[in-house]
């Protein structure tokens, strides 16, 4: 039976750090609830160059329709290597039997960005009991962000941002999910972060955080790409805690439906290049996406009831 509800604004804020970012939401078969991860910011922390957004783990909240999140901890067991390191940025999709996540990783607590970056692979029976399967070789020692989607039958290509080779987006292929093949550079047309690959309305899209919005391309092989005119976003919102440019989105789409979660700073105030007051925080959101077949709409403005 389809749920129907109202959308929350916000949709979500940790209550640990008040720093929730990066969200990523999917169906939990053993609990039968939606799951959002994202990276747990320590945003109410002390601030030592940029040591709040490193150190993260990853958090977890689960709903039954897609409001009342409830926050349920942090994702235990995903350490390798001794220390208090940083997880940022979680993909994670169910295929072939088990849960697959990828999520990028920094040795320790940087204060400044000179560090690398690697995507890590895991799996788990459940959404709880990770396994550490080993880094994923990639184009780089600078990348983050995977976004992995089934392309075909079988055929599963991962996208990843390359701060290496000028923060664009990079693309890897892989039949086990395991084993990737580096493929190409894919989207160059500015620096960005965070792609996120979804089928809605009988077209291939692809949005990007820029950092003045979220870019919005279509393609009809999964490979060129053509970027639309508009973005998304770019316009601060008027509901609670949405008056910001939005940030590194997901979609799920269901029930011929696309709903995107993003995060943003309710109380972005910049000064020079560190952060003032509350800057640091962050709210989760959800806004519902549209299309006439050609563009991706949204009016983050619009109260709206999910169809889960």
């Amino acid at each position: 039976m389809t749920k129907s509800k109202r959308v929350e604004a916000p949709l979500f804020r940790d209550p640990i750090y008040d720093g929730a970012s990066d969200p990523t939401v999917i169906w939990n078969r053993e609990e039968g609830c939606y799951y959002m991860f994202y990276t747990q910011r320590r945003s109410t922390s002390v601030q030592v160059g940029y040591s709040s957004i490193h150190g993260s783990v990853i958090g977890v909240a689960s709903s039954t329709d897609g409001t009342g999140w409830l926050y349920r901890g942090t994702l235990p067991g995903l350490d390798f290597e001794p220390g208090h390191n940083t997880f940022w940025a979680p993909e994670i999709l169910y295929a072939n039997g088990e849960y697959h996540m990828y999520v990028s990783y920094i040795t320790g607590i940087p204060t400044n960005w000179n560090y690398g970056r690697k995507i890590l692979h895991y799996t788990a029976d459940n959404l709880w009991k990770w396994k550490y399967r080993g880094e994923i070789p990639l184009s780089s020692g600078r990348v983050i962000d995977a976004c992995v989607y089934e392309v075909e039958p079988g055929t599963y290509k991962m996208w990843y941002k390359d701060e290496a080779h000028g923060s664009h987006t990079f693309s890897a292929v892989s039949r086990d999910l395991y084993h990737w093949e580096v493929l190409r550079e894919e989207i160059a047309d500015c620096a960005h972060e965070g792609p996120n690959v979804f089928e809605f309305g009988g077209v291939k899209w692809m949005i990007t955080d820029f950092w003045n919005g979220l870019g919005v391309y279509r393609s009809d092989d999964f490979t060129n790409w053509a970027r639309c005119d508009k973005a998304l976003l770019d316009v601060p919102g008027t509901r609670a805690g949405d008056g910001a440019l939005g940030h590194h989105a997901d979609v799920l789409v269901v029930n011929g439906e696309a709903y995107m979660f993003y995060f943003c700073h309710p109380y972005e105030q910049k000064k020079g290049d560190e952060f003032d007051g509350r800057h640091a925080l962050t709210a989760i959101q959800a806004a519902r996406l549209t299309t006439d077949g050609c563009s991706l709409f949204c009016d983050r403005n619009e109260e709206f009831e999910w169809r889960l």
